[in-house]
């Protein structure tokens, strides 16, 4: 509860809607979408270049830790200026719904390898295939998120240079483990950066950001 409230205190007010509409939207994009997949065909779009990322098992703790990084940069972007709020928040939402359209129209899928040995990190990324069917990969939302962790805050003279390179470093390991988990292919992460970066320049050159505003100060009174 301790941590919760500690969470709570970083968050400014102007972006708690903003943050939490954020976040049932983007459940609501993954989830939701599966109801369109019954009897539909999936396209495989693995290449011969996905080949030379080898299945790395430990790289799953990159995989389930890009979650912890997520939030810590979500709330650091949004503590920037309410306007920056605004535009990431109306960034993160705009690419989501253009996953939703893909995943929809153009569903597409992988095949994992078959786990046949033992461990700690193989019994992790066992457990992630069996609760992350392989569906909804382009583009891929875990390169989406993760490089908007990074596009986000890149320009956040606030921000230490340093920890703005290690936002660099990390979107790329997480895309890089979404590789070596089999859970993507190279096709899904460049889809995800090159949405995240076309919708973050988008929003910083149209009225979204003060349109999204707007609607949060109605949904406040």
């Amino acid at each position: 509860m301790k941590i919760f409230e500690k969470i709570r205190s970083l968050v400014p007010k102007y972006a708690v809607i903003p943050l939490i509409i954020c976040v049932i939207f983007n459940f609501s994009v993954y989830s939701g979408v599966r109801l369109f997949y019954k009897d539909r065909f999936f396209y495989d779009l693995t290449s011969g270049f996905d080949d030379i990322f080898p299945v790395i098992p430990a790289t799953v703790l990159i995989y389930f830790g890009s979650y912890f990084f997520w939030i810590a940069n979500y709330i650091l972007i949004c503590r920037a200026s309410k306007e920056h709020c605004y535009r990431f928040i109306g960034a993160d939402l705009l690419g989501k719904l253009v996953c939703f359209i893909t995943y929809v129209s153009f569903p597409t899928t992988n095949i994992r390898p078959e786990i046949t040995s033992s461990g700690v990190f193989w019994d992790m990324l066992q457990f992630l295939y069996n609760i992350d069917p392989a569906n909804n990969l382009f583009p891929s939302i875990h390169c989406l998120v993760s490089w908007y962790c990074f596009a986000g805050l890149r320009s956040c003279k606030n921000i230490p240079s340093w920890y703005r390179y290690f936002s660099l470093f990390m979107a790329i390991l997480i895309c890089v483990s979404t590789l070596t988990t089999r859970q993507h292919v190279l096709l899904d992460v460049f889809g995800g950066i090159l949405l995240a970066e076309l919708t973050w320049q988008i929003t910083s050159r149209v009225q979204l950001s003060k349109s999204l505003k707007i609607n949060n100060q109605e949904i406040s009174k």
